[in-house]
C-alpha cells in the first residue's frame, strides 16, 4: 500500500530493513536518479565512533550500540531532499523512528530470511545486532519484521528485483519540486 504522504513528498527517503535487503546499493541509486544526496546510516555511526560496527559491539556491546544508533540518527537534520540508507537495527528505537518520520518518507525494502541468509554467509562480520535471546538470521527477522511494518510508508518486496528497479519505483512515486 502506498500512503498519501509518499504520493505527496519531495525526494525525502528514509530506507529501512533487514541487513542486506539492498538499503545501501537502492539508496545510491536513488540518490544518483534524482538527485538528493545520499546518506548511509551506517557510516554515520562509523564516523562517531571511530570504529567499526562490529568493532562497537564487540567492544562496548549491543545496547551501547542500539544507544550510539539512535544519537546519531535524532541527530540527521538534512536540508531539502536526501535518502538515507539507516541501519537494520534503527527500528528498535522508537525515538529515532519517530524524528524520522517527521523528515521523510519512510520505505521498507522486504526479503525474506532465505535471501538474507544467502546474501549475508557471516553476519557477525557485518556488526548485525542480536539482542537477547536472538541467535539466528530468522530469529531475528522475526523480530524486526513486524517493526519494519510499523514503521514503513511504503513496503517493496524486493526480492527478484533489481536494485534499479527498486529505485525506479521509489522515485516514481516522489513528487517532483
Amino acid at each position: 500500500m502506498v500512503s498519501d504522504k509518499y504520493n505527496n513528498s519531495m525526494c525525502k527517503v528514509i530506507l529501512i530493513g533487514m541487513p542486506s535487503s539492498g538499503k545501501s546499493t537502492v539508496g545510491k541509486l536513488l540518490s544518483a536518479i534524482g538527485g538528493a544526496p545520499f546518506t548511509d546510516g551506517d557510516d554515520l555511526i562509523r564516523a562517531a565512533a571511530h570504529r567499526p560496527l562490529h568493532a562497537i559491539i564487540e567492544e562496548q556491546g549491543t545496547e551501547a550500540f542500539l544507544a550510539l544508533e539512535e544519537r546519531v540518527l535524532c541527530d540527521f537534520h538534512p536540508a531539502g531532499e536526501f535518502v538515507l540508507a539507516t541501519g537494520g537495527s534503527a527500528v528498535y528505537s522508537a525515538r529515532a523512528m519517530s524524528h524520522l518520520r517527521q523528515l521523510g518518507t519512510i520505505v521498507y525494502l522486504s526479503l525474506p530470511p532465505a535471501q538474507i541468509a544467502a546474501r549475508i554467509p557471516d553476519y557477525t562480520a557485518r556488526g548485525v545486532v542480536m539482542r537477547g535471546e536472538i541467535h539466528t538470521l530468522q530469529e531475528l527477522y522475526a523480530e524486526r519484521a513486524p517493526l519494519y511494518e510499523r514503521y514503513a510508508d511504503l513496503t517493496i518486496d524486493v526480492a527478484g528485483l533489481q536494485p534499479i528497479e527498486i529505485a525506479h519505483r521509489i522515485h516514481g512515486g516522489c513528487k517532483k519540486p
